[in-house]
């Protein structure tokens, strides 16, 4: 499992704290990659993160056994860091899922209660 309730504090743009290492493990299940790569492909589901935070996380999933790395050639350009997700990392993914569908169900019930509030609040008329 994830260990304490990390994943459910939020951070600062909104998002479950460590959303970006769920994304790695997911992005890495789908296929290996090198950290520009998952840079690019992170943006592309808005979860734009700078390159440092990204290779924190890649080394602390590294370091969990949650992934795992090698060197590898290049032709063009130095060689570079490419990234596989191992089963470690497959299991911690699917406790993910478990945890992020509870926090749609809460959040999905929060967004119907508060707009039934402002509905109400709204149809309220104010004594002066």
């Amino acid at each position: 499992m994830i260990g304490d309730d990390r994943a459910s504090k939020v951070s600062d743009d909104g998002q479950p704290k460590n959303i970006l290492r769920a994304w790695l493990l997911l992005l890495l299940n789908e296929s290996p990659a090198h950290g520009y790569d998952l840079v690019e492909r992170l943006e592309g589901v808005g979860v734009g993160r700078d390159a440092g935070s990204l290779y924190r996380a890649l080394r602390g999933l590294e370091h969990e056994g949650l992934v795992r790395s090698a060197w590898e050639a290049s032709l063009i350009g130095p060689d570079r860091r490419c990234y596989v997700v191992t089963d470690e990392g497959r299991e911690r993914l699917r406790a993910w899922v478990g945890i992020l569908e509870s926090v749609q169900s809460s959040v999905a019930a929060f967004l119907d209660r508060c707009r039934s509030a402002v509905d109400e609040d709204r149809d309220r008329v104010v004594p002066r």
